[in-house]
């Protein structure tokens, strides 16, 4: 390992502080930003958003801190990467206060809320379901393998496969699916991605299940982002893919109960 001496701990600190700076300037935002919400409760959709990209924005600079410190210092610094798992975390409770939280539900039970966001267009909605993930591997990146926040990724990625799904308007889904409308791109890979992170969280619930926990709570979670691919299958007319995730749920509920 080489050596740190005190002039690199110097540059490293004053590499450090403009994000710093950065950083104080997002939390007192989001500080402001809570505190009109409070004020006003009608039409905080707005406010929200602009919530959900700070907090994704703030990650970003924590990240970027254990990156110089890690180049600089040799070493990963854990209080920053904490600070941006918790910054996505706030990220991740913001955009479930906009479309929900729910893993596999009828579109119906939360359908007013993603009306909300009508003016948001899904090449928006897209790129923000892009950008969070990015955030989120970043992250688990800069932990590493050997970290003990290792299963706690496994319910931050689910959450974020929960809301990737929920933001999507399930109504328009089957029209922008339709290689003439002029939002068939971004819905495209939209869904593609939706059901690329339902199967990963379901298999990471299912991996917890097995090498962490071995406790049913986590195999039923991942059997409920399973019924959720199942539904978004039957929502686009995927029967023969449909069958696959009713497959694979009823095994991983015969290695439960026998």
């Amino acid at each position: 390992m080489i050596k740190v001496t005190d002039q690199v701990r110097r540059q490293c600190d004053e590499a450090l502080k403009i994000y710093q700076v950065r950083t104080g300037e997002f939390l007192k935002r989001e500080a402001a930003t809570l505190a009109l919400i409070a004020k006003n409760e009608e039409d905080t959709v707005p406010q929200r958003l602009a919530l959900v990209e700070d907090m994704l924005n703030l990650a970003s600079y924590f990240i970027v801190m254990s990156k110089i410190s890690q180049i600089l210092l040799q070493m990963r610094n854990e209080d920053a990467l904490n600070d941006g798992r918790k910054a996505l975390t706030k990220s991740l409770m913001y955009i479930e206060s906009l479309v929900s939280n729910f893993v596999d539900a009828p579109f119906a039970d939360y359908e007013k809320k993603v009306s909300a966001l009508a003016f948001m267009g899904e090449e928006k909605r897209y790129l923000l379901v892009r950008k969070m993930g990015l955030a989120i591997q970043l992250l688990e990146d800069a932990y590493g393998d050997n970290t003990k926040w290792r299963w706690s990724f496994v319910e931050l990625d689910g959450r974020y496969a929960a809301a990737a799904k929920n933001i999507l308007d399930m109504k328009a889904m089957a029209a922008n699916m339709d290689p003439r409308s002029p939002d068939y791109k971004a819905t495209f890979f939209h869904v593609r991605l939706i059901k690329k992170l339902l199967m990963q969280s379901a298999d990471r619930y299912r991996e917890k299940y097995e090498l962490s926990s071995h406790q049913g709570d986590d195999m039923n979670k991942g059997i409920q982002f399973l019924d959720a691919l199942r539904r978004l299958h039957m929502l686009l007319d995927e029967r023969d893919q449909a069958k696959v995730p009713r497959e694979t749920r009823s095994m991983a509920r015969r290695m439960i109960w026998g």
